[in-house]
């Protein structure tokens, strides 16, 4: 046998037959993680896409907050004042405070029937241990909150653990505890809030200082800014496309421009009283909430259970878990803003948390971006919602509309927001993103 037969034919000699070796395979990559590295073109691609598929995310809310400034502006030129948007930035705080809570239980696909009652109970509370019993005010704070967080687990564990509908438990919730807050008061039709104790101090007090706002605002945009260049990094170290440095800057401009604007209409003008102590509240809140839904484990689980409860529990999540810690959740906030309300209305009474607090504080929810149906949403929806609920009513207000005007109205965009949400939804049935 010659040399020639022997020596063994590479698999890459090129000789007719042969089959060539397999290419090496390369990983797929969805093209809308490469949006970030095509720039503005990307963007807007990516725009028109999200428009077809019904994914409208807060868009319809921020044009609507557009039209109502221009609409009332027009009316009134006063609805733009200092003063004005001090009145918005303060009576948002509270409600929206509570519609964090209930964006959280939206999330889960449930509803939370007991945010008002469970308000009033907290305002109750915080009066009967402070005023009537001569408890140091932040204890008395701080135990009205503890009570609310009690009470929305409560309502988690018979939601979770005994199977009883959220609906029925929370509906219950809103009876007995407005029978419970009654019976606190007891032959006080009000308990008044003592002049310059904490919860006057919530919706009362003002930064005057200019660098108080200024600062705040500055704080702002260093974190969002360094939020940017912390995430690209991540992404960059993980092998992912990254936000390029020219999108950082333009959106840290942006996020400046509407800080700084802020700061200066609740500072420069005649008649500014300075930076609200609720607004950095309401903030502090919605930025501690945000984090947790977006960056943390318990967030994402939020949002999976929202999404099938079933195929979360297949995936190792503790559906039950997360279910009564978002209930407790929600009571505490609710408990929170309840304060929030006594300091507004200058006191704890037996109907705090009554009326229309209780739709206001879902509408805001709604109306903001978050879906009747679990699993989609931002906290944020709560301040967008309540900015779209606060400033009809101060618009109305400054033209002199009575009450029920602007009940109809509200009625009218929260209607218009669950349409757009339903809508929305079989859009993305159609495309094949549901």
């Amino acid at each position: 046998m010659s040399d020639l037969a022997k020596t063994p034919t590479s698999k890459n000699s090129g000789a007719p037959g042969d089959t060539p070796p397999p290419a090496a395979p390369v990983p797929a990559v969805d093209p809308r993680l490469l949006v970030r590295e095509e720039g503005l073109a990307g963007y807007w691609s990516e725009f028109k896409r999200k428009m077809r598929g019904g994914e409208l995310g807060s868009l319809p809310v921020v044009i609507g907050l557009i039209v109502i400034a221009v609409v009332f502006q027009l009316k009134n030129d006063h609805f733009l004042d200092a003063s004005s948007l001090a009145n918005i930035a303060v009576f948002t705080s509270g409600l929206g405070i509570m519609a964090v809570g209930i964006v959280f239980v939206l999330l889960l696909g449930e509803i939370d029937l007991s945010v008002g009652s469970v308000a009033g109970m907290g305002a109750a509370v915080w009066a009967v241990l402070s005023v009537t019993h001569d408890l140091n005010d932040w204890l008395a704070v701080v135990m009205a909150v503890l009570a609310g967080l009690v009470i929305g687990a409560v309502h988690g564990f018979f939601f979770a653990k005994i199977g009883v509908p959220a609906f029925v438990v929370t509906l219950a919730g809103f009876l007995g505890w407005s029978g419970l807050q009654i019976w606190l008061m007891g032959g006080e039709g009000s308990i008044n809030t003592p002049e310059g104790s904490v919860v006057e101090d919530l919706t009362g007090h003002f930064f005057a200082e200019k660098g108080a706002a200024y600062g705040l605002a500055a704080v702002a945009i260093l974190a969002y800014a360094a939020s940017l260049l912390l995430d690209s990094k991540r992404r960059k170290a993980a092998g992912l496309p990254s936000r390029p440095v020219s999108e950082i800057v333009l959106r840290t401009v942006v996020v400046a421009v509407l800080a700084g604007g802020a700061a200066y209409v609740l500072n420069e003008p005649a008649g500014a009283r300075g930076l609200p102590l609720a607004l950095v509240l309401f903030l502090a809140v919605l930025v501690i909430a945000d984090f947790v839904a977006r960056r943390t484990t318990f967030g994402r689980q939020v949002f999976a259970v929202g999404g099938n409860a079933e195929a979360a529990r297949r995936a190792g999540i503790n559906v039950d878990r997360v279910r009564i810690i978002v209930f407790a959740v929600s009571g505490m906030l609710a408990a929170f803003g309840g304060l929030f309300i006594a300091s507004l209305s200058g006191g704890a009474t037996k109907s705090l948390g009554g009326g229309n607090t209780l739709m206001m504080v879902i509408a805001a929810a709604v109306i903001g971006g978050t879906s009747l149906f679990g699993g989609r949403g931002k906290v944020w929806s709560a301040l967008l919602g309540m900015l779209v609920i606060q400033s009809i009513q101060q618009g109305l207000n400054l033209l002199g509309m009575a009450s029920e005007i602007q009940y109809m109205i509200t009625g009218a965009v929260l209607l218009a927001a669950v349409v757009i949400d339903s809508v929305s939804r079989r859009t993305q049935k159609s495309a094949g993103r549901a």
